[in-house]
């Protein structure tokens, strides 16, 4: 069975919701089991409220994907970028696709963003290296983020099929999954490990609230993505049809419903 997130009514249902729907098994192309890395600082968050389960909403159809739109104006990155989000105001460095991003405790935060990302405002390189440290307050997990995107759309429906990036999505589908996908977050060919509570490899063990976690992804060949974890590579994704050039030049966190933050955002250009 395969866990579809459908689109919650907010004066109906206060959770996230997930439904199952089936599907032939994908493809996983995980590291060789790891041991766990030492769990890194903690940064406390208020609580986030307790909320009665409530029947999911019927699902609506997919959506059908977006053409590009025209190149952005965005400086191209020629030269190492960082943030360390230690300001009051966002600034002209980030585009925000949802009003719930904001910076808390020098950190990047959202919650309820329902895959409607902040993308950097910089156009990447083909082959780049993104790092960052990102933390879920909640036991559901589901840290996500965008990599080779246009800059400027989010989901245009319930499900996340028309996303114009790579996604990595840690701890997904209610602390079910880790999944690297291509436009398409349920997508068959989507990369993904199942999750098993206290597992001792790291790849296969669910995500912990309130952890700070290390993430690096990166493309050296033009094709294909590479996703760690803590220095543990999780998944990869060899592409025949690469994400690069016009409408595919973006980075971006994105975040489904939990709070999540980002922080110590590192983005260097790599040789073609």
């Amino acid at each position: 069975m395969r866990l579809l997130c459908t689109s919650v009514w907010i004066s109906i249902i206060g959770g996230s919701a997930c439904v199952p729907r089936d599907h032939a098994s994908h493809s996983r192309a995980g590291a060789e089991p790891a041991a766990a890395s030492a769990p890194s600082a903690v940064r406390s968050a208020p609580p986030e409220p307790t909320v009665a389960a409530q029947p999911a909403a019927p699902a609506e159809p997919d959506q059908p994907n977006i053409p590009p739109q025209p190149t952005l104006d965005d400086p191209a990155l020629a030269a190492p970028f960082s943030d360390d989000f230690a300001r009051a105001d966002l600034g002209p460095d980030w585009r925000s696709t949802s009003p719930v991003w904001t910076l808390s405790d020098g950190r990047l935060c959202g919650q309820n963003a329902r895959n409607h990302p902040i993308w950097l405002a910089r156009r990447l390189p083909t082959n780049a290296r993104i790092e960052f440290q990102a933390t879920s307050y909640s036991p559901e997990g589901d840290i996500k983020a965008e990599f080779w995107g246009d800059g400027r759309s989010a989901a245009s429906g319930v499900s996340y099929t028309d996303a114009t990036s790579y996604l990595t999505i840690f701890g997904g589908w209610q602390n079910h999954f880790h999944v690297l996908a291509r436009i398409d977050e349920h997508a068959g060919d989507r990369r993904e490990i199942k999750l098993t509570p206290g597992e001792a490899d790291f790849t296969r063990s669910t995500v912990v609230p309130e952890r700070a976690y290390q993430f690096e992804v990166e493309r050296r060949d033009g094709r294909t993505v590479r996703w760690r974890v803590d220095g543990v590579e999780i998944l990869t994704y060899p592409d025949p049809q690469p994400l690069r050039g016009h409408g595919h030049e973006h980075f971006g966190f994105n975040d489904w419903q939990v709070r999540v933050c980002f922080d110590s955002l590192h983005v260097t250009p790599l040789p073609d």
